[in-house]
């Protein structure tokens, strides 16, 4: 820890050039990865124009439905193209427009009205960071609004109602509110409390926070949106509970959440402290499914518990955020970097990390990349231990239906899938578990 002290100065120092110009690099940054991004979809598109299945599918999806898949992709693909256009040149008109350093001036504007005891960096940077984020949320609304009422709805996904859709956007909003601000306040006075070495403590206090989140989301956040009811008595929560028994996994509730609430996809996903868990299943995965396939889907969710994925993805997070920190460090003091956006006589943290954030772009895309790469090796693991069990029919026709069912997408460019997909595609999930079609032999 001392040796890592004494090198962080003198590197910050380095860093530190006067007259460097950050603006023009994070705009470079940004510049290249949406162009590069932007080749993998043009690249990705050319794939969707195909007519055929490929053949590890053929008899197990007719022409039909791969028709749709491909249509309802490319309409994805093609809102992807406009969405990425739009986020860029917002990201960039910020930037030259020097909108933080304009929000950030509204901010002390808003803190100079409120009681002297609210007064300080932590109450002006809450009031920037929920100013800033009710902006941006309100920019981004129409491509929420389009993608819901108009994409999803065209094929038969959407459920939510305009009620419902505006509901959750307040809620959405509240929550920000309520847990943002103690949130980022303490943020910031650990930071400012411990000096050099807090690194060290926002690194502990971020998980602690994860392990209060995970006691207290399924409790009071995700009623406000969904309801959950315990599973009835039935073929799947008898398997279910001797499966998680026979693996010894520590179950506590088997729930279903109304998923079709808002959509017509289905999914199913567990949670929960290492002696406590809970499975959730999506309504929608109960009624299009037969028993034995939602047994065999969570048999694969089981698998990446019992192959410790979750830990090691976890221990991964918490490796990447000490990394974070330790090296925000660096440049938290940085005065051409603050002074490249318009931040001439102050150095407000909150603008730092947003814009170490930026500094990061390139790295962060190589580390995605990198997760992606070990998700889907992942996967393939939960899929073999899923075989291993005597699921291997059951979960081929369990996916099979899922990708039929969400019109997922069932084809993709090697380049794209392996810098975007966390899963592989069903073609390769089939081969790797060795699948057959039984009615095509006969």
């Amino acid at each position: 820890m001392m040796s890592l002290l004494g090198f962080l100065p003198s590197l910050a120092q380095s860093l530190d050039v006067p007259g460097f110009n950050w603006k023009t690099l994070i705009l470079g940054f940004s510049t290249a990865q949406y162009l590069f991004e932007t080749y993998l979809s043009y690249r990705q598109y050319q794939v969707l124009k195909r007519e055929t299945p490929p053949k590890a599918l053929e008899g197990a999806v007719d022409d039909e439905t791969f028709t749709k898949s491909q249509t309802y992709s490319r309409a994805k693909a093609k809102f992807g193209f406009f969405s990425s256009v739009y986020g860029y040149l917002m990201d960039t008109s910020f930037i030259i427009g020097d909108v933080l350093p304009k929000f950030w001036g509204f901010a002390g504007i808003a803190l100079k009205m409120m009681p002297a005891r609210f007064s300080g960096e932590i109450t002006q940077s809450v009031l920037f960071f929920l100013g800033y984020n009710f902006v941006s949320t309100l920019l981004s609304l129409p491509l929420s609004i389009y993608s819901t009422f108009v994409l999803e709805e065209k094929f038969g996904f959407n459920k939510q109602t305009p009620s419902l859709f505006v509901t959750d956007f307040i809620k959405t909003q509240l929550l920000t509110i309520v847990i943002g601000t103690p949130l980022l306040s303490v943020f910031l006075k650990i930071i400012l409390y411990f000096g050099n070495k807090f690194f060290y403590y926002l690194w502990l206090f971020t998980l602690a926070f994860q392990v209060v989140a995970i006691i207290v989301y399924p409790i009071l956040i995700q009623p406000l949106f969904n309801k959950v009811t315990p599973l009835t008595e039935g073929k799947i929560k008898t398997e279910v509970e001797n499966l998680a028994s026979k693996l010894k996994f520590p179950l506590k509730d088997l729930f279903v959440i109304d998923g079709s609430k808002r959509s017509a996809h289905s999914n199913a996903y567990f949670y929960g402290l290492p002696w406590k868990k809970h499975i959730v299943i999506y309504d929608t995965l109960i009624d299009k499914f037969e028993p034995d396939e939602v047994v065999a889907v969570l048999a694969h969710e089981l698998g990446h518990w019992a192959l410790s994925h979750t830990t090691k993805m976890l221990l991964i997070q918490q490796i990447h955020l000490f990394t974070l920190f330790v090296s925000f460090a660096v440049f938290i003091n940085n005065n051409s970097l603050y002074r490249s956006f318009g931040f001439f006589n102050e150095k407000p943290i909150m603008i730092g990390f947003i814009l170490f954030n930026d500094i990061l772009g390139p790295l962060n895309s190589v580390l995605s990349y990198g997760l992606s790469v070990l998700s889907r090796k992942h996967e393939y693991e939960a899929d073999a231990f899923a075989v291993n069990l005597s699921y291997s029919k059951e979960l081929s026709e369990a996916l099979i239906k899922l990708h039929v069912q969400n019109l997922s997408t069932m084809d993709a460019d090697w380049l794209y899938s392996s810098y975007h997909y966390s899963h592989p595609i069903l073609p390769e999930r089939l081969r790797a578990m060795g699948w057959k079609n039984e009615k095509k032999e006969e």
